[in-house]
């Protein structure tokens, strides 16, 4: 079967196509990406708006007929925080609905954490033991522990490193005194939350998904992605603290000639450092592996986990 995922998500609107069936490998036939930055279009309100919505009501038009294009049989279609957090939310789905055709669903952040923590468990296996799993998207960070399928704990912070951009790192670069309080407000953030996760007991492998902890793992030394996703990478917290260090000096056009860092994330590169490294301090993971599988495909294996049961 040919399925089909459309994230909408704070930074990019984000169509993935896969041949897929029981039992086997998702296997990605195409990917399609309109870096929308949704979450910029949202008005002093919290609204989306006129603007954010015909904007919306575009990009998800083009890749319905991208989907009718590739064939795809079933497309599963959901919106993450920058839809999920505006004032006029279902408002804009209904215009969604209508104008492009497609019913968005929109996922509450436990459910993120939960589809991706599933992505994860059946990336590594059983043999990785108990697993932490943390996510960074452009309006929230996801973490989720367990040593099943389901985590037996997962939360939603509003930690994105879009969010903590536009709401605490003005400068370009940003001044020193911002950046210190962005630390202070993400480690008080997580040590509201983290100790239901360390009561599960210490975690056998930490993980890390989502393009921002990709880009930084290559800026700690890590595989290109070029290389393939069954490269083993990985990301040490004593490389985030070098890496948090190094771009706090550097403006967003320096930090986009970076390896691995692309244009429309370099804005965002800072905060979303800050956050790993807190997160890494706050779960007690001197490192975490890089797994080149997240909510897109949490939300394709849990489709055909209920396909299987019909």
């Amino acid at each position: 079967m040919r399925l089909g995922v459309l994230d909408v998500g704070s930074n990019t609107v984000h169509l993935l196509v896969v041949d897929a069936h029981r039992g086997g490998h998702p296997d990605p036939v195409r990917s399609h990406k309109n870096p929308l930055r949704l979450a910029e279009l949202l008005q002093a309100d919290g609204s989306l708006g006129e603007q954010g919505t015909e904007a919306l009501v575009a990009s998800v038009t083009a890749a319905r007929r991208a989907a009718e294009d590739e064939g795809v049989e079933d497309l599963m279609a959901f919106a993450t925080s920058a839809v999920r957090d505006a004032t006029d939310s279902a408002a804009v789905l209904a215009e969604v609905r209508e104008r492009a055709g497609v019913d968005l669903v929109v996922l509450p952040g436990e459910d993120e954490a939960r589809l991706t923590f599933l992505a994860v468990r059946r990336w590594f296996g059983w043999s990785a033991g108990r697993l932490l799993c943390l996510d960074i998207g452009g309006g929230s960070l996801e973490v989720a522990g367990g040593r099943d399928e389901e985590p037996e704990v997962a939360l939603s912070l509003p930690l994105g490193a879009g969010r903590l951009t536009r709401e605490r790192l003005s400068g370009d670069p940003p001044r020193p005194r911002d950046v210190a309080a962005l630390r202070e407000h993400v480690g008080e953030q997580l040590a509201a939350v983290v100790p239901r996760l360390l009561a599960l007991g210490p975690a056998d492998r930490g993980v890390a998904t989502s393009k921002t902890f990709r880009s930084l793992a290559r800026l700690d030394g890590a595989a290109s992605y070029a290389q393939g996703p069954r490269v083993p990478r990985n990301l040490s917290r004593d490389g985030l603290a070098e890496i948090v260090e190094r771009l706090a000096g550097m403006t967003a056009a320096a930090r986009a000639e970076l390896p691995g860092v692309s244009a429309d994330r370099a804005q965002q590169l800072l905060a979303g450092a800050v956050v790993a490294h807190e997160a890494l301090l706050a779960c007690d993971l001197e490192q975490v592996s890089i797994c080149p599988w997240a909510l897109r495909e949490g939300v394709i294996l849990r489709r055909l986990d209920w396909l299987a049961g019909t």
